[in-house]
C-alpha cells in the first residue's frame, strides 16, 4: 500500500485582516474606474483567495495539501510509501493498523512461498490505492476558488470572452465532507490491497501446501510398494510350485496396482500444483521443501472483512453530509474579468428547497445509523466465520490424533500377521490385507497434518496476518 509524500503544510494569510502580510483591505475598483483588466483580475483574486481563507476553518480541518497543486502532481508520480498521514493531517487508524500487522509466516518454506508470490504480483490493487490517493490529493484543494474561463456568442453576433472566478463563503460543510469521502475511499482501497495481497498469498499456500501433502501420501506409497512386491514374488513363485491359486496372485497383484495407481496420481498432483505455483513466483520455488512453524495469530487483530466494513461505512456517512449540505443554501463569490470589463459579486442560494427536505434530511441522518449497522453485522459475521474455522482446526487436531492412533494400532496387526505368516499360521493374501489398511491408516494420518495447516492459514488469512503490513 502507497501513499505520495508530502512536504511540510503552511497555511493562508488573511489579506483582510492586515496581518503578517503586511496589507490591509483591498479596495477594487468598477470597470470604469479600473486602469487595466489586469489590474481589475488582480484585485478579485487577491479577495476571492482572502475571503475564501478568512471563512473557511483553520488548516488542520480543512485538510490544505502543500505548495501549488502542480507541485503535489509532481509528489505523486515519484516513489509511493505507504503513510498512515492523510492529506488533511491526520493520521488513519485503518492505515496504522494494516501497518503493524505481522506475518505469522516463520522464516522458512511457507515465508520463502509468500515472499516469491508477492514479488511477482501484478498490484491491481496497488493501482486502485493510487488512484484514490491522486483523488484525495486533488480534493485537498478544493477549499481554493475555482477559475476558469468563459465564452460566448452575442446576439449581435460578437464573442464575449471572460475569466471567470468563484469561491465558496459558506457551504455548510460540504467542502469538507467531500474531503473526508476521499480520505475514505483511500483506507477503502488500502483495506482492499491488503485483501488481495493476503488472498495472493494464501492461494499460493495452498498449492504448495497441497503439492507438499502429495509428496507426503506418495513417500509413504512408495515405501510400501517394496513390501507389497514382496509379497506378489512370493505369490508367483506359490502358484507357479501349485501351492496357492491362481486367483490369490491376482488380489495380491491388484492390490500392487492399486497403490501404485496411487502413487502416480499423488505425484502428478504435486507436479500439478508446483507448476501452477511457479507461474504465480517471481524466483524459482522448486527448491522448496517441508513445512515452516506458524506463529499464533494476535489476539488483537481485527478481521479485514471489518476493517474494509468500517471503512466503507465512514465514506457512506461522508457522502451523505455532502448531500445534506447540499441541501441547504449556500454563500459564494464570483467575479469575472473580460472583454465587458470586470465585476464581482456575492451569491447565495441553492438547488431548491421542497416540501420533502425534511424526509431527505432525517434520511440522510439515518444513513449514520445504518452505516453502524452494517459494521455490527459485517463484524458479527466475521466472528462467526473465524469461530467456525478455529471449530474446524479443532476437529482436524483431533481428527490427526485418532488417526495416528488407529495407525499405529494398524502397524501392529500387520507386524503380527506377518510373524504369523512366517510361522504358516496366516496365508499370503491375508497378510496382504492387514498390510493395505496400514498403508491407507498411514496416508490419511499424513494427509490430516496438512488439512491442519490449511485451516491454521485460513484463520491467519481472514486476519489479514498472512502479509507483513509494510510489505503490502
Amino acid at each position: 500500500m502507497h501513499k505520495s509524500t508530502r512536504a511540510g503544510r503552511t497555511g493562508p494569510v488573511c489579506p483582510l485582516s492586515g496581518g503578517a502580510s503586511g496589507q490591509g483591505r483591498p479596495y477594487v475598483k468598477s470597470g470604469t474606474e479600473r486602469s487595466g483588466r489586469v489590474t481589475g483580475l488582480s484585485a478579485i483574486l487577491a479577495l476571492t483567495f482572502g475571503l475564501s481563507a478568512c471563512v473557511q476553518v483553520d488548516q488542520a480541518a480543512v485538510g490544505r495539501a502543500d505548495g501549488a497543486p502542480g507541485a503535489g502532481l509532481a509528489a505523486s508520480e515519484q516513489a509511493f510509501t505507504l503513510d498512515p498521514e492523510m492529506e488533511d493531517g491526520t493520521n488513519s487508524a485503518i492505515i496504522e493498523a494494516l501497518l503493524v500487522r505481522r506475518s505469522v509466516l516463520e522464516p522458512g518454506a511457507l515465508r520463502g512461498v509468500a515472499d516469491a508470490v508477492m514479488a511477482a504480483n501484478t498490484r491491481a490493487a496497488e493501482a486502485d490505492l493510487r488512484a484514490a490517493l491522486l483523488r484525495a490529493e486533488a480534493q485537498s484543494y478544493n477549499w481554493l476558488p475555482t477559475l476558469g474561463p468563459s465564452v460566448s456568442l452575442t446576439s449581435l453576433g460578437s464573442v464575449v470572452a471572460n475569466l471567470v472566478l468563484n469561491a465558496a463563503l459558506i457551504d455548510h460543510g460540504a467542502r469538507r465532507a467531500e474531503r473526508d469521502f476521499a480520505k475514505h475511499d483511500v483506507e477503502v482501497t488500502a483495506v482492499a490491497l491488503a485483501e488481495d495481497s493476503n488472498s495472493r498469498v494464501m492461494q499460493a499456500l495452498e498449492l504448495y501446501v497441497a503439492a507438499e501433502a502429495a509428496r507426503a501420501r506418495a513417500d509413504v506409497t512408495a515405501q510400501a510398494m517394496e513390501r507389497m512386491n514382496h509379497f506378489a514374488y512370493i505369490m508367483r513363485e506359490r502358484v507357479n510350485a501349485g501351492i496357492s491359486d491362481r486367483a490369490d496372485l491376482q488380489v495380491v497383484t491388484q492390490k500392487q496396482d492399486h497403490l501404485a495407481a496411487d502413487m502416480a496420481s499423488d505425484r502428478e498432483t504435486a507436479a500439478s500444483a508446483m507448476r501452477e505455483l511457479q507461474a504465480m513466483a517471481a524466483v524459482p520455488v522448486t527448491g522448496l521443501t517441508g513445512l515452516s512453524p506458524l506463529a499464533s495469530p494476535s489476539l488483537t487483530a481485527e478481521a479485514l472483512s471489518v476493517m474494509r466494513a468500517r471503512a466503507e461505512s465512514a465514506r457512506a456517512v461522508a457522502s451523505a453530509r455532502a448531500a445534506q449540505a447540499g441541501l441547504l443554501p449556500g454563500v459564494s463569490l464570483g467575479g469575472s474579468v473580460g472583454t465587458d470589463g470586470t465585476d464581482f459579486a456575492v451569491n447565495a442560494g441553492s438547488d431548491g428547497i421542497g416540501l420533502g427536505i425534511g424526509a431527505n434530511m432525517r434520511a440522510i441522518e439515518a444513513e449514520e445509523q445504518a452505516a453502524a449497522a452494517r459494521v455490527g453485522a459485517e463484524r458479527e459475521a466475521a466472528e462467526r466465520a473465524i469461530a467456525a474455522l478455529e471449530g474446524r482446526l479443532q476437529s482436524l487436531r483431533r481428527q490427526h490424533a485418532e488417526a495416528v492412533r488407529l495407525a499405529r494400532q494398524a502397524t501392529e496387526n500387520y507386524e503380527l500377521f506377518a510373524e504369523q505368516q512366517r510361522a504358516g499360521q496366516r496365508g499370503v493374501t491375508e497378510v496382504v490385507g492387514v498390510f493395505e489398511t496400514k498403508i491407507r491408516a498411514d496416508r490419511t494420518a499424513v494427509g490430516l497434518r496438512y488439512d491442519i495447516v490449511l485451516a491454521e492459514l485460513s484463520i491467519a488469512e481472514r486476519l489479514g496476518l498472512l502479509v507483513d503490513g509494510d510489505k503490502m
